[in-house]
């Protein structure tokens, strides 16, 4: 193979990289639907404020293996300047429930 048949092929497979890199869709993630609601919140005391974290209060968690809501207790997650912790929470959706787990946000 010749020095410029290299360079074309090199050029090439870059171009190639560069455009499959720009056009990359990352996979939806899959919504679990669930058809038991899950129990009201269980009342839980946070605790004394902690610097440089944030509380994530507890949640029900569905437990495929038992068939069956079960509560994760609240925990205390590092703080991330200029955002907010939006703790995890159950929404209806359809015949079902949808569960969204606590993230960061602006």
């Amino acid at each position: 193979m010749n020095s410029t048949t290299r360079k074309l092929a090199l050029l090439a497979g870059l171009g190639l990289a560069a455009f499959t890199g720009l056009s990359y869709t990352p996979p939806a993630t899959a919504q679990v639907i669930y058809n038991v609601a899950p129990p009201p919140p269980r009342f839980e005391r946070a605790p004394p404020v902690r610097v440089g974290y944030a509380w994530a209060p507890g949640y029900w968690r569905w437990d495929g293996y038992s068939r069956r809501h079960v509560w994760v207790g609240g925990y205390w997650v590092p703080a991330r300047r200029g955002y907010i912790y939006r703790p995890a929470r159950w929404e209806p959706y359809g015949r079902g429930y949808r569960f969204h787990p606590g993230y960061w946000g602006r």
